[in-house]
């Protein structure tokens, strides 16, 4: 009897057996199977010679989808491993792992689409364009210098880009084609970069040395020191040696740019973008250039570390210490870890950058587990000067203070950018009743209702609750309603108040929804049509802005004092990396900080620049209070109608727990930080051990507790090495 054994994305952790008469059927290939009244896609994990399911019950496939093998025995060991680590069905994991347009029935596979210049394209002249269409000219350019461009890297360029290859198109300068399969086609030397200064070139001869074997390496670089130029070198190296690479970025935001730089780096070699902001079938189409080999560079974000690629020869983890690695929500995998462990089991290098390493990663360092590379100069510029403006003694109008006000006007004098980084978005965090002290709360979370005065809407933004402005109080009906706190909005308004003739741009998740609108923002930024930025995080991280000399933060403090033990750490990750957007041109930057606490270790070390002293102190903490990265922790999360069910349903998780005499710490079951999401109550317990192995062991013998012990009422998820409570 020929049997297989099949992943499907169903939540039970168990797989399937299934008579399939193709002998041609392999592990790996995907295969169309009855599952009740469904028809499914799954993926064959193993072709048993027997099954605990009785013949006469066992239904027989419908159609082997692949003839060779869409996942290769590495990519299925990986996935295996992620499953049992994260406690997490592994058909669930398989399948999140493909691509929506191959796990559809109807799924169908495109060709790689690319562009080629027609004959009259190559005969026509770059300065025959207008001086001004500067897209235009660079695409022409880019394409006589190129036999083919792939659709992935011309749109990465941007929307004026895309703009002109369809205007190409219609002239019968451009017309389509289609790559060859052959992974050695159309591929080129890279172009060279800057020359490498003695830190860069140090770091690059080690990442270097260590292809062909597994080394993980943090590469710890101050914000402006030439880790990405690093990489570069790293990528052509191996490159060279015929081996793909493997870059992770962790939000889409970084994508383009670093996109654009691999691509100019390295004409004529195949570059795969992944993200969730692609097409479905783009998505596939890119993902399956990886699995055959095509794509020798993939850059993507955290799912992209399950990519396919037979040919791996280094992996690369840009801001490794970003919280985005970690997925928030069912199959909670960290991106980061998952990357290591593919490094150990393909054998191959693994390089971790970062200004502000996290302290998992840190402590490696120093404990010599990962080879430790340092970038600790500045590329011709130096560091910014760092200050705190302390609010106990100047004032703030609209939440901006005189000094930080002066600071600005100076640079408008000077004819360079300013930035204001407010980690919140909308007007106001909250209306406020001046008379009976009402406030805008949201009803189906245990959140506030933001203030966004433009649209005259309250919303919340973490279930997407939408109102309108109240004109009167909703409890005592009188109008004297005021916006407390501020915003983006709020201070894009104070300073066009206090800067009226100023080019402003907010940078949010509100004016960054439109496709491309964050690519064209930063090219008005690049061309100097801006003269001050107002943003949240998007603009902290990976952006090179030459004339940005001053970056003024205000509400800092808010993170401050959170009851999160990784608070005051990703705070200053986060200002490290706003006050490294300053100064990367020829004038030094500075730095101005408007909070209440100035004598705050965190703030001095900040004005140090001193990341050593701090992690180091921080890890003195972690130990003496028994925190990871000296614990390994797992939290069981419940959710329900009433806390109530969500607490006895922990309850008696926790009991079972411990029926099972572990080695590990149970702790008592508590209501979350936010109780209250979506109009679901939700509570957590916690469990910990100083040994993962032992937190493994008793993880995988506590799930079979836990299912039994689930019901309709609630609904649990297990979050192993959580990285928020």
């Amino acid at each position: 009897m020929n049997l297989i054994r099949v992943a499907l994305d169903v939540p039970v952790a168990r797989l399937f057996d299934y008579r399939c008469d193709d002998r041609a059927a392999q592990i790996g290939a995907r295969v169309l199977v009855p599952f009740g009244r469904q028809k499914l896609i799954g993926i064959i994990v193993a072709r048993p010679d027997t099954s605990e399911v009785p013949e006469a019950k066992l239904k027989r496939a419908l159609s082997v989808l692949d003839a060779e093998p869409l996942l290769g025995r590495a990519d299925l060991r990986l996935l295996e491993f992620a499953a049992d680590y994260y406690v997490h069905p592994l058909g669930a994991v398989i399948m999140a792992t493909v691509p929506a347009a191959l796990r559809r029935v109807r799924s169908r596979e495109e060709k790689p689409a690319a562009y080629a210049l027609t004959a009259a394209g190559a005969a026509a002249d770059v300065a025959t364009l207008p001086p001004r269409a500067r897209a235009q000219r660079e695409l022409l350019a880019l394409l006589q210098d190129h036999p083919a461009i792939t659709h992935s890297a011309i749109a990465a360029l941007g929307a004026a880009t895309r703009k002109a290859l369809q205007l190409f198109i219609t002239q019968g300068w451009v017309q389509t084609t289609t790559l060859p399969q052959d992974k050695t086609a159309a591929m080129s030397m890279p172009s060279a970069g800057p020359a490498l200064t003695a830190e860069q070139n140090t770091a690059t001869k080690a990442i270097t040395a260590a292809l062909g074997t597994y080394q993980p390496v943090l590469l710890w670089g101050i914000t402006g020191s030439g880790k990405t130029e690093v990489y570069l070198h790293a990528i052509a190296a191996a490159l060279a040696r015929d081996a793909q690479v493997l870059l992770l970025v962790p939000e889409i935001a970084l994508t383009p740019q670093l996109e654009s730089l691999v691509i100019a780096r390295f004409p004529g070699i195949p570059v795969a973008t992944l993200h969730s902001g692609l097409a479905d079938g783009e998505r596939a189409t890119r993902w399956q250039d990886a699995r055959n080999g095509r794509a020798r560079i993939v850059l993507g974000t955290r799912l992209s570390v399950f990519t396919p690629l037979p040919d791996l020869g280094l992996i690369i983890v840009d801001e490794e210490h970003d919280t985005s690695f970690k997925q928030g929500e069912g199959f909670r995998y960290s991106a980061r870890d998952l990357a290591v462990v593919r490094a150990r089991h393909a054998g191959v290098p693994v390089v971790l950058g970062s200004a502000t390493p996290a302290l998992e990663t840190y402590r490696n360092a120093v404990d010599h587990r990962y080879q430790l590379l340092t970038l600790p100069e500045r590329i011709n510029a130096r560091p910014p000067v760092i200050s705190c403006i302390d609010l106990r003694h100047e004032k703030t109008t609209d939440g901006l203070s005189a000094r930080l006000i002066a600071a600005i006007g100076k640079r408008m004098d000077r004819n360079e950018q300013s930035m204001v980084f407010i980690n919140r978005r909308g007007y106001a965090p909250v209306l406020m009743c001046g008379s009976c002290g009402w406030m805008s709360d949201c009803k189906r979370c245990s959140a506030r209702l933001v203030v966004h005065l433009r649209d005259r809407r309250l919303r919340c933004h973490h279930c997407g609750h939408d109102s309108a402005v109240p004109s009167a109080c909703p409890d005592c009906g009188d109008a004297d309603l005021a916006p407390v706190g501020q915003g983006t909005q709020r201070i894009e308004a104070a300073l066009t108040k206090h800067f009226p003739k100023a080019r402003i741009l907010r940078v949010d998740r509100d004016t960054t929804r439109r496709k491309d609108a964050w690519q064209d923002m930063r090219s008005r930024v690049r061309e100097r049509t801006v003269d001050i930025l107002v943003g949240t995080q998007i603009l902290a991280k990976g952006h090179d802005f030459p004339h940005l000399n001053l970056v003024g933060v205000v509400n800092a403090d808010g993170m401050l004092y959170s009851n999160d033990f990784r608070a005051a750490e990703r705070l200053y990750a986060l200002l490290t990396q706003v006050a490294g957007r300053a100064g990367r041109g020829d004038q030094q930057g500075e730095v101005l900080v408007q909070t209440e606490f100035v004598d705050h270790p965190l703030y001095a070390a900040l004005r140090d620049q001193d990341f050593d002293a701090y992690a180091r102190n921080l890890l003195a903490e972690r130990r003496q209070a028994g925190f990871p990265p000296y614990v390994h922790q797992a939290l069981l999360r419940a959710e329900a109608r009433t806390v109530d069910i969500a607490l006895q349903f922990l309850a008696q998780a926790a009991r079972n727990a411990r029926r099972l005499k572990p080695a590990v710490t149970v702790y008592d079951p508590v209501p979350a930080n936010m109780m209250r999401k979506s109009g679901r109550e939700r509570a957590q317990l916690l469990v910990q051990s100083p040994s993962r192995t032992d937190l493994r062991t008793f993880l995988n013998a506590w799930r079979p507790y836990l299912a039994e012990t689930a019901s309709t009422a609630a609904r649990w998820s297990l979050d192993v090495d959580p990285a928020e409570f």
